[in-house]
């Protein structure tokens, strides 16, 4: 998911400003506080795994279109998800971890520990017996699900931001933002490398075994199960973060970050539709196992369901019509300014859990003392409690100077007539 060479805190930057410039339309599930960075569905297509920048999975039914459990055990966002082949679920996250998950259980069966950087990328292998990441520690791994053991392939030189089995399970796929696709024999040999002109942001594997990339220029190319180039389309302008193939092959979906989704006819090499006004930007695709339908998962942290044969919304005819939390506080200069944070934190502890924590009862609190949220190790040893003067000077110093190792993106509030607006502000709206 990476279009620059940058840090976790600069994916919640990015996040946040696209949360707060979304003006979403019709949603189906409805339940993340943050954009929704991965999908999985399941085989007989009736759950669907997602996971979000809030820190959380969340195990849908598409027939109810209801959360049926809420997976909490990353520090930090959830960037990939994956259902196993006897019904259990993986997830992976910025805190370099990876959970594995049975259904109905509140905590993992097991976490696989190794990688030192976001892990970006999850694959299941054909015969369910591995899980295969990326990281941006530069490394792809391959973990047994049956002892844990890992095989660590090195090589890249910069992050690996996707990764996908062949088709026969002896090899891997994987793509970094050093322009290369590399594929690894799993039990003997070298890898063989495909330099191609962009930094690459997203694998997957065809049912027939054609390999399909998407790269920073917005380009989807084809490279055959040998690593030969074998066509490519413009899908888009912009970086292409998020991308899926329909399960008979025929359909790819990509999904750019300036907010446009492009289906692609595999075997033409052109774009057959775009989706019918998205909405929301799309950090996740996922087609249903009918190839008919689509899933996308929003900045604004919805999963929308479309036709994928029309472009057109499927399913609920409900438009999502998002309500402005600050509207009750129209004409207020103090909220004007915490408007910016609103991607990330909420006012009330009612409503959903954004990818920070809530700020209802923010005054008199000890930082990291808020139970339910999963912070820093950084932050948990200082010794700062919440007040007026302690939030102003958060925001004099910026977050990263006054509270080093925190999560939050660092930002900066110059004005003292702006910091004393804020401070006000949340005084009034977060008091119980």
């Amino acid at each position: 998911m990476n279009w620059v060479p940058s840090l976790s805190t600069s994916l919640h930057i990015v996040a946040a400003l696209l949360a707060i410039h979304s003006s979403p339309v019709q949603a189906q599930l409805t339940g993340h506080g943050g954009p929704v960075r991965a999908i999985a569905v399941s085989s007989d297509g009736n759950n669907v795994l997602s996971g979000s920048f809030d820190t959380a999975a969340i195990r849908w039914s598409l027939k109810t279109e209801a959360a049926e459990q809420v997976l909490r055990f990353h520090s930090d966002a959830v960037n990939a998800v994956a259902f196993l082949k006897d019904g259990r679920m993986a997830t992976a996250g910025a805190d370099a971890k990876v959970a594995i998950w049975t259904a109905g259980r509140q905590q993992p069966d097991r976490v696989f520990e190794g990688h030192t950087a976001p892990i970006v990328s999850l694959a299941v292998s054909p015969d369910g017996a591995r899980l295969a990441t990326a990281s941006w520690d530069h490394t792809v791994r391959v973990w047994s699900l049956g002892d844990g053991a890992q095989q660590i392939l090195e090589g890249h030189v910069q992050n690996v931001n996707g990764v996908a089995f062949t088709l026969d399970g002896r090899s891997l796929v994987s793509v970094g933002y050093d322009c290369e696709l590399r594929i690894w024999p799993l039990v003997e040999g070298t890898p063989s490398v495909a330099m191609l002109a962009s930094p690459l942001n997203v694998v997957a594997v065809a049912p027939d075994g054609e390999i399909v990339t998407g790269g920073a220029d917005g380009k989807l190319r084809f490279l055959t199960s040998e690593g030969q180039g074998s066509g490519e389309v413009q899908a888009g302008q912009t970086p292409i973060v998020a991308l899926g193939i329909s399960p008979d092959g025929t359909s790819v979906a990509t999904a750019g970050i300036g907010g446009g989704v492009a289906i692609i006819d595999r075997k033409a090499r052109t774009i057959a539709r775009t989706l019918v006004d998205p909405g929301s930007p799309a950090w996740s695709v996922a087609f249903l196992p009918d190839n008919a339908a689509l899933l996308t998962g929003g900045a604004d942290g919805k999963i929308r369901r479309w036709n994928a044969l029309t472009g057109e919304p499927k399913g609920s005819s409900l438009q999502a019509t998002p309500r402005d939390p600050l509207a009750a506080y129209a004409g207020d200069h103090g909220a004007e300014v915490f408007r910016a944070c609103i991607a990330c934190h909420t006012l009330s502890e009612k409503d959903v859990q954004r990818a920070g924590p809530t700020l209802a009862g923010l005054y008199g609190r000890r930082i990291a003392s808020l139970p339910g949220y999963r912070f820093s190790d950084a932050l948990k040893g200082m010794n700062i409690v919440w007040t007026p003067e302690t939030v102003s000077k958060l925001f004099e110093l910026g977050p990263n100077a006054y509270t080093p190792g925190t999560k939050m993106p660092d930002q900066r509030i110059g004005s003292a007539e702006d910091r004393k607006a804020l401070t006000d502000f949340l005084g009034r709206a977060t008091s119980k």
